[in-house]
């Protein structure tokens, strides 16, 4: 699914104000480069960010990866023995999470291919059927693979925080909040997002 990314600039730009000086500072929309084009890597990456700083995150998705030559499937991952996904810095929570993924796409209880065909909401109510996904990491993949245009994920800590400073609240918005807000940016709330995102110079993170 691909975006029309002037559109959703002008239209930002009309609406809010905010995002208009956001938008004149960080230039063109980075969210279509950061796209991942395996469903399988950008899972178990999603994972592997939950509750870790960007920087962790990225280096242990390098070791894991590593492991596989760069290439790792389900099967070859079940393969692997604990120890060796363990000494990559996985937690036995997260192992087990990827391990209950790997099991699901083995068995066809997760049909990656035919995510794409779904729905935004179904997606979810599928990932989340996985140990260890739940919706922020399903938003996750929505955005960051699938290329949804109107994604908002309102768990995000970076989101809250970049709207906190960005609209000089006083407190971190709840999701009521910033779900009401989110309004003026449909249908391209993933694009308000990377803005967002981007005025942190930061990627995302869950609380």
């Amino acid at each position: 699914m691909s975006i029309d990314y002037a559109k959703a600039r002008r239209l930002l730009a009309r609406r809010d104000p905010v995002l208009r000086d956001l938008m004149r500072r960080y230039g063109p929309c980075g969210l279509a480069d950061s796209q991942h084009t395996d469903p399988f890597r950008a899972l178990v990456r999603a994972i592997i960010s939950q509750q870790l700083s960007t920087q962790a995150a990225a280096t242990i998705a390098r070791r894991f990866e590593a492991l596989f030559d760069g290439k790792p499937t389900p099967a070859r991952v079940n393969a692997a023995p604990d120890d060796q996904l363990r000494a990559v810095g996985l937690s036995g929570q997260k192992l087990r999470y990827i391990r209950d993924l790997c099991a699901r796409i083995e068995g066809g209880l997760l049909p990656l291919a035919t995510l794409g065909r779904m729905d935004d909401e179904e997606v979810i109510r599928v990932l989340t059927e996985v140990k260890g996904i739940g919706r922020w990491t399903a938003e996750m993949f929505l955005m960051f693979r699938l290329h949804r245009p109107d994604v908002l994920p309102v768990d995000d800590l970076g989101i809250v925080k970049a709207v906190q400073r960005a609209y000089r609240m006083r407190t971190l918005p709840s999701p009521k909040r910033l779900m009401r807000l989110g309004e003026e940016w449909r249908p391209y709330r993933s694009v308000a997002c990377w803005y967002l995102w981007r005025s942190l110079e930061n990627t995302p993170v869950k609380e």
